[in-house]
C-alpha cells in the first residue's frame, strides 16, 4: 500500500480556502465545506426522462464532491433508470450510489431544479438546470425563460448540471451578488459569446454519428469527465467505441475530490484499470497503456487518430502534435485560487505547434506564507518540504472539468456533423458571458475519425 503524503490527501478544492486566507488551517478549511448543503429536486415527468436523469445524476456525482455537509434529492418518484451509465436498475439506487441521500433538506438550502417549469422561490438561492437541442445553463427559478425547445444533444443536460452546481458554489463560497439571479448558458453547437443559448440555433442539427474510436491521455479531473460525457452518448450497440486509455497514476484519496468516477474504494487502484472496468460495464471496448506521455511516443497507424487529452503538464501538451494523431482537442483548467473556474481549450493542429502554444511555463500563486501553510509549519505538522509540496498541488473543482469535458467532446461531435471546429475556446465560469472563441483555420474536411451512426 501507498503511504500517502498530506498533499495526496487533501480535497482538492478545500484546498483553495487555505490558499485564498480564508480558513487559517486544514480543519478550519474542511469545517467550512462541511456547512456547505445542497438540495436537487426533479418532477414526476422528468424524473423519467432519460436528458433529465442524466442532468440529475450529473449534478449529484459532481456536487457531493463540493457541498461536503450533504446533497439530497426530494422528491423523488420511484423511476427506472432510463441513462446508459451503469449504476444500478432504478434512478434512486443510482442516487443513493453516487453519494445523495433522499429526503427534504433543512430550510434555506440551495436549492437546483432539473428542468420544471417556473415557480417561486425555495430559498435564497433557487435555480433550474435547463436544456434544448445543443444548448444548456440555468434560469432563475421564477424565470419564465427557457430555452426553444429542439432534439436534446446528450451532454446538453451535463453542461446544465454542471453550470448549476458551478453557480451554488459560486454563492456558498463567497458573497451572493447574482450568483442564482441570473441566466448562465452557453450552446454546444456555436459556443461564440454571440450565441444566445435561449434561442434557437438555425444551423443546429440532430446528432447523427458518434465517434468509434479515441485516445484519452490522462485518467484524472479532465480524463474521467471525458469518461463521463462519453458514457451519456447514445450509442446504440455494445462495442460501439473503442478506446485506448493511456495514465501511469494511481488514484489518492484527494482524486475523488475532482474526479467524477472515482472514489474511496478505487484508493491505490491504477487509473488506467479502474476507468477501463467502468468504460467496460458500460459497453465499451478498452485498451490500457500505462506509459507516459511524452515526445517519444508514438501512435501506430491501427490505433485511434483522435485523441482527447487531460494532461495537466507541459512537457506533455507539448507532445500532443509530434506523435501521429489526426486530430488532438486538450482542455486546461486553471490551477490557482483566483482562475481554478478557467477553461482553456485548443484544438490541435494548428495555427502554432503545441511546442508554441505551451512554451512558457505556468507559475502558480505563491501560497506558503498564507496563515495556514505558516501555522502547519510553526506547529511541526509538516516540514518545510511538505508544506511546499502541499502549498504547489492545484486547486481543481470537478464542475469545472465537467463543463470542459462538454466542450471538449463537442469538438469531435462537432466535426462527425460537418460542423465548426475552434483552434480555441477561453471562458471563466465566474462570468461564462465574456468567453472567446477563435475558429481553426484547418481544414478537417478529408478527415476520418472513425464514427457509428445512432
Amino acid at each position: 500500500m501507498t503511504a500517502f503524503t498530506a498533499a495526496d490527501k487533501l480535497h482538492r478544492l478545500v484546498k483553495q480556502a487555505l490558499d485564498s486566507g480564508a480558513a487559517a488551517s486544514i480543519a478550519e478549511a474542511e469545517a467550512l465545506f462541511a456547512g456547505y448543503r445542497l438540495a436537487l429536486r426533479i418532477g414526476e415527468e422528468a424524473s423519467r426522462d432519460r436528458h433529465h436523469q442524466a442532468a440529475l445524476l450529473t449534478a449529484v456525482a459532481l456536487s457531493r464532491r463540493v457541498f461536503l455537509g450533504g446533497v439530497s434529492v426530494a422528491p423523488l418518484p420511484d423511476a427506472p433508470l432510463a441513462v446508459p451509465l451503469p449504476f444500478g436498475i432504478t434512478l434512486a439506487e443510482a442516487i443513493v450510489g453516487l453519494g445523495a441521500s433522499i429526503g427534504e433538506p433543512a430550510a434555506g438550502t440551495p436549492v437546483i431544479e432539473i428542468g420544471g417549469v417556473p415557480s417561486a422561490r425555495r430559498a435564497e438561492f433557487h435555480v433550474r438546470a435547463v436544456f434544448a437541442g445543443w444548448r444548456g445553463g440555468i434560469v432563475p427559478a421564477p424565470a419564465e425563460a427557457a430555452p426553444t425547445m429542439a432534439p436534446v444533444m446528450a451532454l446538453a443536460p451535463m453542461l446544465a448540471a454542471a453550470l448549476a452546481v458551478s453557480e451554488a458554489f459560486l454563492y456558498v463560497s463567497g458573497p451572493g451578488g447574482i450568483a442564482g439571479r441570473r441566466a448562465v448558458g452557453l450552446s454546444l453547437w456555436d459556443p461564440a459569446p454571440a450565441c444566445d443559448w435561449l434561442s434557437a440555433t438555425v444551423t443546429e442539427p440532430a446528432l447523427s454519428l458518434l465517434p468509434a474510436r479515441l485516445w484519452l491521455i490522462g485518467l484524472g479531473h479532465l480524463g474521467q469527465a471525458y469518461l463521463w460525457a462519453l458514457g451519456l452518448l447514445p450509442f446504440a450497440h455494445q462495442k460501439d467505441l473503442s478506446l485506448i486509455l493511456q495514465d501511469i497514476d494511481i488514484i489518492t484519496p484527494s482524486t475523488e475530490s475532482t474526479s467524477i468516477l472515482s472514489d474511496s474504494t478505487l484508493i491505490n487502484i491504477k487509473k488506467t484499470r479502474a476507468m477501463a472496468a467502468w468504460a467496460e460495464r458500460r459497453g465499451f471496448s478498452t485498451v490500457i497503456h500505462e506509459r507516459l506521455f511524452d515526445a517519444s511516443f508514438r501512435r501506430q497507424d491501427d490505433e485511434p487518430a483522435v485523441a482527447l487529452c487531460g494532461l495537466d503538464n507541459g512537457v506533455g501538451r507539448q507532445a500532443l502534435d509530434q506523435v501521429g494523431f489526426d486530430f488532438v482537442v486538450e482542455a486546461g483548467l486553471g490551477r490557482g485560487h483566483r482562475d481554478f473556474r478557467a477553461v482553456r481549450l485548443h484544438t490541435l493542429p494548428a495555427s502554432r505547434p503545441a511546442s508554441q502554444i505551451w512554451r512558457s511555463v505556468q507559475v502558480d500563486d505563491q501560497v506558503e506564507d498564507r496563515p495556514a501553510y505558516k501555522g502547519m509549519l510553526a506547529r511541526g505538522a509538516l516540514d518545510r518540504c511538505g508544506v511546499m509540496l502541499l502549498a504547489g498541488k492545484a486547486v481543481g473543482a470537478p464542475f469545472v472539468g465537467a463543463v470542459a469535458a462538454t466542450l471538449a467532446l463537442s469538438e469531435v461531435l462537432r466535426l462527425l456533423q460537418g460542423g465548426a471546429v475552434h483552434e480555441l475556446i477561453d471562458l471563466d465560469l465566474r462570468a461564462p458571458e465574456y468567453r472567446s472563441t477563435v475558429p481553426t483555420e484547418q481544414n478537417f474536411s478529408m478527415l476520418n475519425p472513425g464514427y457509428v451512426p445512432i
